[in-house]
């Protein structure tokens, strides 16, 4: 008996191999000279030392610009579903115009209290929790417009109406860090 070497098969001539230097390799991209870790690594770690101030911000831009669409007439596509649900609630004491320009003053002040933080947070978040609660019972007080006709899906309308229940549990978690913090002791002048 005879041993044989097998031999690799060298590549089609009409094409160059592609040096290994020079190969994307996403998942073992070069490790930082000093941590040795990777820029994915590096970017999650970033996120995660930031993500309550994330959510906080993203969700105040959010409030800002829909409250700011508000001032604008027809601009926002909400805009009828709000005053309607408005309309009811107020028992139709309120003009559409005052409780329109009212909702765009409060979702801009949440927005701007997220967004900013600090002292402007916990009353921010008592009026997102009041507002949602606004918004959810558009549900049950507009019926015919939030749910189609023969069936429990949602219309277009009820999935903008549901879909906020991200927003609640993004401040639901901003919220349980907020007032599971303990007080900062008072400066005291002199």
């Amino acid at each position: 008996m005879s041993s044989s070497t097998v031999e690799p098969i060298p590549p089609p001539p009409d094409r160059d191999p592609e040096p290994p230097s020079q190969k994307a390799d996403f998942a073992r991209a070069r490790p930082h000279p000093t941590t040795g870790r990777g820029p994915l690594s590096r970017l999650a770690d970033l996120v995660d030392a930031h993500a309550l101030a994330l959510l906080r911000v993203t969700v105040g831009i959010v409030f800002v610009g829909f409250g700011v669409l508000k001032l604008f007439p027809s601009a926002s596509p909400a805009e009828q579903l709000a005053v309607d649900a408005a309309t009811k609630m107020t028992l139709g004491l309120v003009p559409e115009t005052v409780l329109l320009l009212s909702l765009a003053a409060l979702e801009t002040a949440i927005g701007i209290g997220l967004t900013v933080g600090r002292r402007l947070l916990r009353p921010a978040l008592v009026a997102f929790f009041l507002h949602m609660g606004g918004v959810f019972s558009t549900l049950v007080l507009l019926p015919d417009a939030m749910w189609q006709a023969h069936s429990p899906a949602p219309t277009m309308e009820g999935q903008y109406v549901v879909k906020n229940v991200v927003l609640v549990a993004v401040c639901l978690v901003v919220a349980a860090n907020e007032w599971g913090r303990r007080p900062r002791p008072r400066r005291t002048a002199g």
